[in-house]
């Protein structure tokens, strides 16, 4: 087996995320030294995950006790799954020296990670990573978190993880739509750090779970995130920082609240927000309107929706908007690209060009 690792660095919490096929046999490694010192481990999964890989829940099971989920996706995100991970963790007995294990895609990990972050006051956790989407972006960086009615993600905590396991392998089940919601974040990463990475994009699209370039472009994406959170792991730098991850973000977390979780997956509703985020970028002369126009068409031709499937109401998805995390002394917060390759924050954007990016994307008065 063959695999890369790359290191986030966060002095006495730095971490490994290693990455390739078969590296699912390292996170059971690391539960089994654990148990041989006696401590307890639990894992917590998704229907999904169960269903399509038999063998990852038998592997698991055999070592320790699995919680699953009660639904997937977005709205598995709850308030109420999240005390039944409290629960089936205290059912089990886990104490400050036991860990918890989050195997599935962005959902899986927020929620374990919160759950994790929570209770006892924290306990270690581990990534398992099986969707393309984890792999490059949620499983790496520590936020974890659940969403309320009002918003994503609006109540969680940052707690790193003591490692990330990324098995490319698990990919091959993965279904299409899934992969290409997880391109959105890759030709994110592209778009604020890495221009010869968006230039392969644009070329090699549309890219499949057995692409060879894929593990080296997964490896890329995480080098990427983990520079930027090694620099600001809490997202308080007043410019930069943290905060450009979030390009598309805002006007994504608007189309997901309001078309209702589950309508577009979380990378749908990313493609379609970084669409918006380049219109806004090109209107405030930060990029070329060709520029912009690459974006969208990368986006389409990795499969990713590039305007709203329904129009959604135009006030409705502002007052979202301003309800975001990254609202600042009642500003909202975009992030914006600087040609292609990289990006900056604003918080001085004319709501009225924010309005007309949100028009052009399907929004309607």
């Amino acid at each position: 087996m063959s695999a890369e690792s790359v290191t986030v660095e966060l002095g006495s919490r730095a971490y490994p995320v290693r990455i390739g096929a078969g590296v699912f046999a390292e996170a059971l490694a690391a539960a089994e030294q654990r148990l041989a010192r006696g401590a307890r481990c639990v894992a917590v999964t998704s229907p999904a995950i169960a269903a399509a890989r038999p063998e990852l829940l038998q592997a698991l099971q055999q070592r320790m006790p699995v919680y699953v989920t009660t639904t997937d996706g977005e709205k598995a995100k709850s308030a109420a799954e999240l005390a039944r991970v409290w629960d089936f963790l205290a059912e089990h007995r886990v104490a400050r020296d036991g860990a918890l294990f989050a195997v599935g895609g962005g959902v899986v990990g927020d929620l374990a990670g919160f759950a994790a972050a929570s209770y006892q006051r924290g306990i270690d956790f581990y990534q398992v990573p099986t969707t393309l989407l984890a792999m490059v972006d949620s499983s790496v960086g520590g936020k974890t978190g659940i969403n309320l009615a009002a918003g994503k993600n609006l109540v969680g905590n940052f707690h790193q993880p003591t490692a990330v396991f990324a098995d490319t392998a698990l990919l091959s089940t993965l279904p299409a739509r899934e992969f290409a919601a997880g391109m959105a974040e890759v030709i994110k990463h592209g778009l604020i750090a890495d221009r010869a990475l968006f230039t392969e994009l644009q070329a090699t699209a549309p890219l499949a779970w057995n692409h060879p370039l894929l593990p080296r472009i997964i490896r890329r994406c995480v080098e990427i995130k983990a520079g930027v959170v090694a620099g600001d792991e809490r997202e308080t730098s007043a410019q930069g920082g943290r905060a450009l991850l979030n390009l598309g973000h805002t006007f994504g977390h608007a189309v997901e609240a309001i078309a209702g979780y589950g309508t577009y997956l979380h990378g749908e509703a990313v493609a379609i927000g970084l669409v918006m985020a380049a219109r806004l970028s090109a209107e405030l002369g930060r990029c070329t309107a060709a520029e912009a126009d690459a974006v969208a068409h990368t986006l389409a031709a990795h499969q990713l929706p590039t305007r709203l499937h329904t129009s959604l109401p135009l006030e409705r998805m502002l007052e979202a908007m301003r309800r975001d995390k990254k609202v600042r002394g009642g500003k909202l917060r975009f992030v914006l690209q600087e040609g292609i390759g990289a990006a900056s924050t604003a918080d001085d954007v004319p709501e009225a060009a924010a309005i007309r990016a949100l028009l052009a994307g399907g929004a309607v008065a």
